[in-house]
């Protein structure tokens, strides 16, 4: 079995706290070490499970600080980068993208620089043989742009065409990466998933605003007409395709990751009302648990839907077409979006404290 020492940047996200779980329990033997700035979608507590862990270690920093990337590469010994860490909200990067182009960007940049330096020039100034790194790419759906209601699903070999500024930046971090590949021989693979889901998600987000709004008697708003449709992956089955994208993953290779599962914005959010109708229904402690939660009490949930207008630059439709990590690595999403949204909605249900805390913190 390969032992690994993997930086991985973004940990206290969500996907990257999920990973980092998933990680740690299914190779207790590697070593993590997490970096994050902690910014307002990182959260130390995500990372609580593992803080005990003996390989496991937290930094608070800043991917953009290229010297202690570097001092943490040689210090722990790192072969294994995975980067997670990024701006990632479409309605704050066209508010405010000059964070989105920092961080996406700069940052990514500054990684690229401190693995080169580290794995590449240092080794051959000495005269050492060259080893074995890999630079892990984590990217999204959204830098192909949108599809229409007949278009096939992405594929690798579909043109960028990014909307956003979120995009755009994702977009260019991933062209960086892969310039580092060609032009430099750093070892690099990329990933690019659909819409994520699951424990630790950010109460911004549309699957865990519905659920909290929920739980709170607050209206659910819905983009538009609600027909955007996006193809929606659990977290850990993600976590299961990035590591056999570092395992099997072919260098310089893109690869999709999906979740075979499109569904329309208002179909999740009426899903999601009979989901905790049901659980009220069910679960009578529930009520004095979430005493507010007036309209799911009364197995009404879906009154508190409420239209809002679309906002700009608003994709229509994304969709993963991930044959060629199935072919290649052996990737297929172990949880259906029924089964993966009841596993998210009851750890919503069983984590008040966490998601409180973010939303009154």
């Amino acid at each position: 079995m390969i032992k690994r020492n993997l930086l991985v940047t973004g940990g206290a996200g969500f996907i990257g706290a999920n990973f980092v779980h998933y990680w740690l329990k299914h190779n207790a033997q590697d070593n993590v070490v997490v970096l994050d700035a902690l910014t307002y979608a990182g959260n130390s507590a995500n990372l609580e499970p593992v803080e005990e862990h003996d390989n496991f270690t937290f930094v608070h920093g800043d991917i953009c600080d290229t010297e202690l990337v570097e001092k943490l590469l040689k210090q722990h010994k790192l072969d294994t980068i995975v980067h997670f860490a990024a701006e990632s909200h479409v309605d704050r990067s066209i508010t405010g993208p000059d964070a989105f182009i920092e961080t996406n960007i700069l940052g990514t940049y500054s990684l690229l620089k401190a693995a080169k330096k580290v794995w590449i020039a240092e080794p051959k100034a000495k005269g050492e043989a060259p080893l074995t790194h890999r630079f892990h790419h984590v990217s999204t759906d959204e830098v192909y742009g949108t599809l229409g209601p007949n278009d096939p699903a992405f594929t690798e070999e579909t043109a960028y065409a990014p909307n956003s500024p979120y995009s755009a930046s994702k977009a260019a971090s991933d062209h960086l990466v892969h310039a580092y590949h060609h032009t430099y021989g750093l070892e690099v693979t990329t990933s690019n998933c659909s819409n994520n889901y699951g424990p630790f998600h950010f109460p911004e987000k549309l699957i865990p605003l519905i659920i909290t709004n929920i739980l709170h008697d607050k209206p659910l708003p819905v983009y538009g007409d609600g027909q955007q449709i996006r193809d929606w992956l659990y977290v850990e089955d993600h976590a299961r395709g990035i590591e056999l994208v570092l395992n099997k993953g072919r260098l310089g290779e893109n690869y999709n990751i999906g979740g075979h599962n499109e569904w329309a914005n208002i179909d999740i959010v009426n899903l999601v009302c009979q989901l905790l109708n049901q659980a009220f229904s069910k679960d009578d402690s529930l009520a004095s648990c979430y005493p507010q939660a007036k309209a799911a009490i009364a197995g009404k949930a879906e009154r508190l839907i409420t239209y809002v207008q679309d906002r700009a630059g608003h994709d229509r439709r994304y969709a993963i077409d991930a044959t060629k990590a199935n072919n290649e690595l052996g990737y297929k999403p172990a949880e259906s979006f029924e089964t993966g949204i009841r596993k998210t909605v009851e750890w919503y249900l069983n984590n008040q404290k966490w998601w409180e805390s973010i939303n009154h913190g």
